[in-house]
């Protein structure tokens, strides 16, 4: 497919997990990508896997100064944006009790202030020229409770939020929507589970397995397409079923 052909698409977070995927879905159907990402081995490793991406940028989104420095280079190399895929985001699994104060604003800054950053620079461009889409990368957990994770949840929460208030001020020349994963394989996810938790997990959910990361990239490749130009405002969910009947997993 080429549905996404001569897009200039700038993907955050697209080292790795969702992200990469992301990058290997919009390559695949035409589309011009850059990547931003806060990891330089990341960037080198994206850079080298994919030959006919345009260019990995080393640059943290909760940070202006490097948010600003992207968009020049994107100015410079393309003079314009037609997408951005606003997919980078951390978690940290704690008890609330336990949750520090920088533990707190890290989350905060980088899964909701770095969306914020992105997509406001990222609208002012795609409002000059007349139309663009914007992208978030929501979550389950900004939808209903999860425990070990209240900063993350309220991050995606406050995500999806935006996500609505953009697509309104934003149309009708800018379309603005989110995705929202469940339990999806990631290296995050990894990281955080142990096998005898994903097995748990796995089973409380509809399907009984977690998603991949290519089918997350799949629902961001159609919202970003021409096939959903009547579609903004609206959080997208992908979790195996799990949420369907208030099924949210407990630990």
């Amino acid at each position: 497919m080429r549905g996404l052909k001569g897009k200039r698409t700038l993907i955050t977070g697209g080292a790795r997990g969702i992200g990469a995927a992301v990058v290997s879905r919009f390559l695949e159907e035409g589309a011009d990508v850059i990547v931003m990402d806060c990891d330089r081995e990341g960037c080198d490793r994206i850079a080298s896997q994919f030959k006919g991406m345009t260019r990995a940028i080393l640059g943290d989104v909760s940070n202006k100064k490097d948010v600003v420095q992207v968009f020049q280079v994107i100015d410079d190399v393309w003079s314009g944006l037609d997408i951005l895929v606003n997919n980078a985001g951390i978690s940290i699994r704690h008890s609330f009790l336990d949750i520090t104060p920088e533990e707190w604003d890290k989350v905060m800054n980088v899964n909701l202030t770095g969306v914020f950053n992105m997509a406001q620079m990222a609208a002012a461009k795609m409002l000059d020229r007349g139309e663009g889409v914007v992208l978030n990368m929501g979550s389950t957990n900004g939808i209903t409770g999860y425990p070990h994770y209240a900063d993350y949840n309220v991050s995606k929460a406050g995500v999806i939020e935006l996500t609505r208030s953009m697509a309104l001020e934003l149309a009708p020349k800018v379309r603005v929507n989110a995705v929202c994963p469940g339990y999806i394989l990631t290296p995050m996810q990894e990281a955080e589970y142990t096998p005898e938790m994903m097995e748990a997990c796995r089973e409380k959910i509809p399907l009984k397995r977690m998603g991949k990361p290519e089918e997350v990239a799949a629902i961001f490749a159609f919202l970003a397409s021409d096939d959903a130009k009547f579609i903004t405002g609206q959080c997208y969910v992908i979790d195996g079923g799990e949420t369907a009947g208030g099924l949210a997993s407990r630990d």
